[in-house]
């Protein structure tokens, strides 16, 4: 496969990299912390181009609709200002990083980093093209995402080596990395980036 070299109008996006959703998190990801060396190499490789990095978040309100307390299908998790909500402690985000908050309101979820934020209005005044997505969860906040980021018509680049999935069926990331790929997402990995 031919190298793919970072240009003007890309941007790395790291999705919901946060402690609920590793090993010992309320939601944890199996093996989600693997991914963190990982994106720190993707993150510097962005850094030393000037290209711009993108990191969301789950920032929910104590009482959001996701919660089982509230009949939807998740523990609570990545509450707003707790220490589960923090982006990962190794994660070696860029000072300049802009932080994307989603999933904020009581009443509705959003697992895309586009839904219900300003993402997509700062990613056109930017004049980016290419968005290159990493993260956790691949059968989630990743999948929802790059669905979202082809249909709004970006050129899309999956980091394969730097996605973990939660896999409520054994099954749920290979099925989440076919759809993403089917929707126009090209599957990557380190080795693919030119210098």
């Amino acid at each position: 496969m031919d190298k793919i070299v970072l240009q003007k109008g890309d941007t790395l996006i790291v999705v919901d990299v946060q402690n609920d959703f590793l090993p010992g998190g309320s939601l944890a990801v199996t093996q989600g912390d693997e991914v963190v060396p990982i994106l720190n190499r993707y993150i510097a490789a962005f850094a030393a181009r000037g290209l711009p990095v993108y990191a969301t978040r789950d920032w929910h309100p104590p009482d959001h609709c996701s919660f089982k307390a509230q009949e939807g299908p998740w523990p609570p998790h990545c509450v707003a200002e707790t220490n589960g909500a923090r982006f990962a402690r190794d994660l070696e985000l860029p000072a300049g990083a802009t932080i994307v908050s989603k999933a904020t309101e009581p009443g509705r979820d959003a697992y895309s980093g586009f839904e219900g934020t300003r993402l997509d209005q700062s990613l056109r005044e930017k004049n980016i093209k290419r968005v290159f997505v990493g993260g956790l969860a691949t059968d989630y906040c990743v999948l929802n995402t790059v669905r979202d980021a082809c249909k709004l018509g970006y050129d899309v680049f999956l980091l394969s080596d730097a996605i973990r999935a939660v896999n409520v069926n054994h099954d749920d990331g290979l099925k989440a990395e076919a759809e993403m790929v089917r929707l126009g997402a090209q599957p990557i990995a380190l080795a693919s980036l030119g210098t």
